[in-house]
C-alpha cells in the first residue's frame, strides 16, 4: 500500500534553506484496492549479493562514475580504467574463478556419473554466480532467460527469477538520489510514497508513489548507485575477451562488434531521460492499438538516474497463460518491427503485463532498437521466400539483411537452405520454429561465413520472447506461424516499389501467373482481418 515515508527529508544543500519539517507519522492514503494491488511485484528478501560479492564495484563506482562517458564510448571507457590496472585485475579474476570454478564442477558431475543429479543443484549455483557478478551479467542472463525450447527447464526456472526478483538496495541511498536529481525535498515532489519499493532488478527499483502536482499515481524508477561504473568495467573486460575469442576460434560472426550493439543500448538504457523519449514515442506510435497499454511518461520530471511513470497495474504476461494477449504482442511487435521501424528490444516477462482489464503493458522503454527500411523489406521477403519455398531468393535475402556476404557462393547457400528448411515448411508455416530456425541454420551456415549482423539479435530477440512465453503453456504455438498472416497482408496492401516487386516476383515464376500463392496469401490475409 501507498505510505507516507516515516523519515524526514533533508536537503539543504540544495535549496539553500533548514531541512522541513518531520512529516506526520505514517497514514493510509490510497484506497484499499489499489493498495492491495501495489504489492503484487514480489522483490526478493535474499541478500543482496550485489553488494556482499561485488561492493567493491559499486563503492568505487560512486567516485569513477563522473569520469565516464554517459553514452557507450569504448576509448573513453578504456582511459579511465588503463589507469586502474589492480581494479581491471580484481574483477578479472573475480569472473574467471567464478565461472572457472562452476564449469569444474560441471565436468567433474559428467566425470562421476551424477551430472543429471545435479543439474537443478547447479543451475541453481549458477544463478547465484550472475547475480554475485552484478548488473551486466544479470542483463545477459535476462537475453536467454526467456526461451523454455532453448534454455533446460531447471535453468529457465532459476534465471527467470533475475528477471525482476533482485534484491533492492537501501530506501534510504533511493530517496536521496531523487532529491539530488530533482532538486527538491522528497514531499514536495510526493504526496505520498511507498516506505520500500515495490519491485527491484538489476540497473534499479521502483516505489509507487502520488504526485503532489496533480495527485496521479505514479512509479518511480531510481537508478543503482554506482552502476554505471560496475557495468562499464565488466564491459571493458567483456569486449577484450571477445576479441580473443573471435581470433582464436576464428569466428565469422563480429562477437566484438555485437557486443558494442548490446552495450550501446544497455548504456541507452543507463539514462532515463532517454527511456522517457522513447516511452513517449512508443505511446504515440502503439498506444492506440487494439489491447494495448502504454504508460504515460512524466519527461519533465524525470532526470538522468530517476524516471517516474503512470503505474500500471497487472500481472505477468508469463504467468497468466493468455495466448490471446501473446497474439497481440506478436502483431504489435511486426508493427514495430516492419511497419515503423522502432521496436521494443527488451521484451522480457518482467516487462510485458496482463493488464486489470486485460490489455498487454508494455513497461521499460530503456532498451530499444530501430530498423532501416532495407533491413524490414528484406525481413518481409526472406519470410515470403521461405514460406514459398524459394530457396534462390532467401539466398540473396541473407546477403541484403547481412546474414552472408555478397561473395559467398548462391547456388551452394540454396542448396544448403533447401536442406536446412525444406521439411520445416514442408509441415506448414504453422510448425515452422524461431527455436529450431536459428539453430540448424547456424550449424549449417557456417561453412559460408554465415555471420550474425550486430542488429540482429535484438531483432530476433523481440519475436523470439513472445514466442518463449507461449511455448511455456502452449508447446506447439509457433511465432512465425502467427506473423504470416500480417506479413501477407503487408506484401499486399504496401505501396513500397521494393515490396510491389517482391509480390510479383512471387506470384509470376517463369511467365506463369501462381494462383495458388495469390490463394495462400489472401486466406493469411482474411485469418488477419479477422484477429484485427
Amino acid at each position: 500500500m501507498l505510505l507516507l515515508h516515516p523519515r524526514a527529508v533533508p536537503a539543504p544543500a540544495l535549496r539553500g534553506r533548514p531541512p522541513p519539517p518531520r512529516p506526520r507519522p505514517r497514514r493510509r492514503l490510497v484506497p484499499p484496492p489499489l493498495a492491495a494491488a501495489s504489492g503484487s511485484i514480489a522483490v526478493s528478501s535474499d541478500e543482496d549479493a550485489f553488494t556482499r560479492c561485488s561492493g567493491y564495484l559499486f563503492e568505487e563506482g560512486a567516485a569513477t562514475e563522473s569520469q565516464l562517458p554517459i553514452a557507450y564510448d569504448l576509448p573513453g571507457i578504456a582511459a579511465v580504467y588503463r589507469r586502474r590496472p589492480l581494479l581491471v585485475l580484481r574483477r578479472s579474476l573475480q569472473i574467471g574463478t567464478s565461472f572457472g570454478r562452476w564449469f569444474a564442477l560441471r565436468y567433474l558431475d559428467r566425470v562421476n556419473e551424477r551430472a543429471d543429479d545435479m543439474f537443478e543443484l547447479r543451475a541453481a549455483q549458477l544463478r547465484r554466480i550472475l547475480l554475485e557478478l552484478g548488473p551486466a551479467f544479470v542483463k545477459i542472463a535476462q537475453a536467454v532467460s526467456s526461451r523454455p525450447d532453448v534454455i533446460p527447464p531447471a535453468y529457465l526456472d532459476e534465471l527467470s527469477l533475475l528477471q525482476d526478483r533482485i534484491a533492492p538496495f537501501s530506501t534510504d541511498a533511493a530517496f536521496n538520489i531523487i532529491e539530488k536529481e530533482l532538486g527538491l525535498p522528497l514531499d514536495m515532489i510526493f504526496s505520498e510514497i511507498s516506505p520500500e519499493p515495490v519491485a527491484a532488478a538489476s540497473l534499479g527499483q521502483v516505489y509507487q508513489a502520488r504526485l503532489r502536482s496533480n495527485g496521479k499515481v505514479v512509479a518511480v524508477k531510481v537508478q543503482r548507485p554506482g552502476v554505471q561504473a560496475a557495468i562499464s568495467l565488466d564491459i571493458y573486460i567483456l569486449r577484450f575477451l571477445a576479441s580473443l575469442a573471435r581470433k582464436a576460434a576464428k569466428l565469422n560472426t563480429d562477437l566484438p562488434a555485437v557486443l558494442d550493439e548490446w552495450a550501446s543500448s544497455l548504456f541507452r538504457e543507463m539514462d532515463y531521460r532517454e527511456e522517457a523519449r522513447n516511452g513517449l514515442k512508443f505511446r504515440e506510435l502503439f498506444g492506440k492499438f487494439r489491447d494495448v497499454s502504454v504508460p504515460e511518461m512524466y519527461l519533465e520530471q524525470s532526470r538522468r538516474r530517476v524516471l517516474i511513470m503512470e503505474w500500471i497495474e497487472g500481472e505477468k504476461l508469463s504467468e497468466v497463460r493468455d495466448q490471446y494477449l501473446v497474439e497481440v504482442g506478436v502483431y504489435c511487435s511486426l508493427s514495430q518491427l516492419l511497419e515503423y521501424g522502432f521496436y521494443h528490444a527488451d521484451p522480457h516477462p518482467g516487462n510485458l503485463l496482463r493488464t486489470v482489464d486485460g490489455k498487454l503493458a508494455y513497461l521499460d522503454f530503456g532498451m530499444m532498437g530501430e530498423f532501416r527500411q532495407e533491413l524490414r523489406d528484406g525481413f518481409i521477403e526472406a519470410c515470403l521466400h521461405l514460406v514459398n519455398r524459394d530457396f534462390d531468393a532467401l539466398a540473396k535475402d541473407f546477403i541484403t539483411l547481412g546474414l552472408l556476404p555478397p561473395t559467398a557462393q548462391k547456388g551452394e547457400v540454396t542448396k544448403a537452405l533447401t536442406g536446412v528448411f525444406e521439411n520445416a515448411v514442408n509441415r506448414g508455416v504453422q510448425n515452422i520454429s524461431f527455436g529450431d530456425l536459428s539453430g540448424n541454420l547456424g550449424r549449417t551456415m557456417y561453412k559460408f561465413k554465415f555471420q550474425i549482423p550486430s542488429y540482429f539479435s535484438l531483432v530476433i530477440r523481440s519475436l523470439a520472447v513472445l514466442e518463449g512465453i507461449a511455448i511455456s503453456f502452449n508447446p506447439n504455438y509457433k511465432v512465425l506461424g502467427s506473423s504470416y498472416p500480417w506479413i501477407a497482408r503487408k506484401v499486399l496492401t504496401d505501396s513500397s516499389p521494393k515490396l510491389r516487386s517482391t509480390l510479383q516476383a512471387l506470384l509470376y515464376k517463369d511467365g506463369t501467373f501462381q494462383i495458388d500463392r495469390l490463394e495462400s496469401l489472401l486466406t493469411e490475409v482474411g485469418f488477419f482481418c479477422s484477429m484485427s
